[in-house]
């Protein structure tokens, strides 16, 4: 048995390790964090203490980063971290109770680790596994997909017995790709070289003008003009001695989208090229693909993908013969911050930082990763840009609308037979999604995650496209079994849990909403309720800091209008009911206080 000062060497030696192998560089923090802890299990304040004695910063400023992202911990979990995807389509499937049940298995509190530190139990926002849940993220490092009683079961015992997870049963933690209806971008084969050297063929500005006939726009939500933010970062100017900054938004942290993960396992070499080809036309020599932190079992396989291609000259000094493309690729996994999907964020997060968004202007284009121009685009948008290079402008417009150029990747999954990502072109409807899944008597779509909009029956002829029903990409599907009300609430835990905290509208803001929903839940609603649903809606648009925290309302603002029978059931109290104890809120003062008497208390009056 190791002696303790043994082991506190060991623990030094682990840290500064880590520390050398990033260069103790300060922008490198949150890497530094999670790879120490994949060695500790948790963040003690002597590891926090070394590093930042290793990267220049006082203990306080590291903490302060670790405690923003809920998978960097600062006390002690399991030794098995066992948590469940908390989506609305997990807990369709059942997540709740198969949580409870092995809780209940393993001996753990509510909260915390078993008393043997063997194992806790929690949950996480999303996987990013709609299509094979419920999934359970184990040590942030491994998933189990499709969980049932069986499988439950028969895991209790492999923690029980402390089976190390490499001898685990394989097809436990297989991720499915589950492409249902391929397109453009799914069915050709990965690019390895093939849109660079047509950029180099066609020249830049013509490349760029390709680009900009496309029409391509930003497949992350907001839809911006790819041509134009490449331009803009191509016309800042340049720090001296820095580099323009190709940077990928892997951070698919919306609940019910997965495309992105699709096409990191099936495309991540046109990722990669698209990456490149946005190099060549800005002049850029860093790269840094954000993966988001439940994807950290994805990241082996990138990183091997990312050395073949450097073998085959590719990504380094000179691709392709080309003197002065001078282009590498890092990838950078984040920590568990549904906040960092937004660009400013995201940067924030790879410079080491806390993942608050940044006040704008200055822009990225002009000002991002470590003040150099920046552009930051989503994992499908690299997609499309390799293959428009390659293409040319043309052939992508002559897909779609005339608004929405291309295909559009959707993450479908809830009340349907044929889970998975479909790929059309821009312009379906909503129906013929609906018919190809197999959904059966659908009663709503949420399109777009939580942040995005939910249709009604009679709006499923609506077309998801730019100038209809915009999209990030999930498509989650709730059948008339399904209480609306039910969906809504679990949207609005979400975004209390989620908000980065950085201004009152939003921390607050979300809060209040979600303390109204559970009162409603607990049967205690009235008319006045309803009213401040509505008050607390207005009062978020254009306030918060970041559009992040307005689109949090969305779900609420949607169902009120929609299923608003949903509300109505729970808002019958004649009265207004507080939707807590008043008497029982009092109860710390009056052991504060040592009084216990009848003056001590206070009478709820209905």
């Amino acid at each position: 048995m190791s002696t303790p000062c043994t082991d506190e060497a060991r623990l030094s030696a682990a840290v500064a390790r880590v520390l050398r192998r990033h260069g103790a560089r300060r922008e490198a923090l949150v890497q530094i964090l999670r790879e120490i802890q994949e060695h500790t299990g948790w963040l003690a304040p002597p590891v926090l203490a070394q590093v930042a004695s290793g990267v220049g910063l006082t203990p306080a400023i590291v903490k302060g980063v670790a405690s923003f992202y809920r998978f960097l911990y600062l006390h002690p979990v399991g030794r098995y971290h066992l948590l469940w995807s908390d989506n609305i389509t997990d807990r369709m499937q059942g997540s709740r109770t198969l949580a409870q049940d092995l809780r209940r298995l393993l001996h753990v509190p509510q909260g915390g680790p078993s008393a043997d530190g063997l194992a806790s139990v929690g949950f996480t926002s999303c996987t990013g596994l709609g299509d094979q849940g419920p999934a359970l993220l184990i040590n942030q490092q491994h998933v189990v997909t499709r969980m049932d009683s069986q499988r439950l079961q028969a895991l209790s015992g492999l923690v029980r017995d402390q089976v190390p997870l490499a001898d685990w049963p394989a097809h436990w933690m297989q991720v499915d790709d589950t492409v249902q209806r391929s397109g453009a971008l799914l069915s050709a084969p990965p690019l390895q070289g093939q849109a660079v050297l047509a950029t180099q063929a066609r020249g830049v500005a013509a490349t760029l003008s390709e680009l900009t006939a496309s029409r391509l726009r930003g497949r992350g939500g907001a839809g911006f003009a790819t041509a134009r933010k490449w331009s803009l970062c191509r016309e800042a100017s340049v720090p001296e001695g820095g580099t323009r900054v190709v940077v990928c938004n892997a951070d698919e942290g919306e609940p019910g989208t997965f495309k992105d993960r699709v096409l990191l396992s099936q495309q991540a070499d046109t990722v990669f090229e698209g990456m490149a080809v946005a190099a060549r036309l800005l002049g850029a020599r860093t790269g840094l693909l954000y993966l988001r932190g439940e994807y950290r079992y994805l990241l082996d396989g990138l990183e091997a993908v990312l050395a073949r291609r450097r073998a085959q000259g590719l990504l380094g000094h000179g691709i392709l013969g080309m003197q002065g493309f001078d282009f590498d690729i890092s990838i950078h996994v984040g920590a568990g911050a549904y906040v960092c999907g937004e660009e400013s964020a995201l940067i924030e997060s790879l410079e080491g930082k806390r993942g608050t968004p940044r006040i704008r202007p200055p822009f990225p284009v002009e000002q991002g990763y470590l003040g150099q121009p920046t552009i930051v685009n989503n994992v499908e948008t690299f997609c499309a840009a390799a293959r428009i290079a390659l293409h040319g402008g043309a052939w992508w417009s002559a897909i779609g609308t005339q608004d929405s150029t291309g295909t559009k990747l959707h993450a479908v999954s809830g009340d349907c037979a044929r889970p998975g990502v479909y790929e059309y072109p821009f312009g379906v409807s909503v129906a013929q999604v609906l018919h190809d899944c197999g959904a059966r008597d659908p009663l709503a779509v949420q399109v777009g995650g939580p942040s995005g909009r939910c249709l009604a029956e009679h709006e499923f002829g609506k077309r998801l496209c730019f100038e209809d029903v915009p999209t990030a990409g999930a498509f989650m599907v709730f059948d008339r079994s399904r209480d609306m009300f039910d969906v809504a609430h679990a949207f609005a835990q979400f975004f209390a849990h989620e908000s980065c905290g950085f201004c009152t509208p939003c921390r607050v803001g979300t809060t209040l909403v979600l303390q109204r929903m559970d009162k409603l839940a607990a049967g205690l609603g009235s008319c006045w309720d309803r009213a401040d649903l509505d008050d607390l809606d207005s009062l978020m648009q254009g306030s918060t800091h970041c559009g992040l925290g307005a689109s949090s309302t969305r779900p609420l603002r949607d169902t009120l209008e929609r299923f608003g029978s949903a509300y109505a059931q729970r808002l019958r109290q004649p009265r207004f009911t507080p939707g807590f104890d008043l008497d029982d809120a009092l109860a710390p003062a009056r052991r504060a206080t040592g009084r216990d008497d009848s003056r001590a208390h206070l009478e709820q009056q209905g």
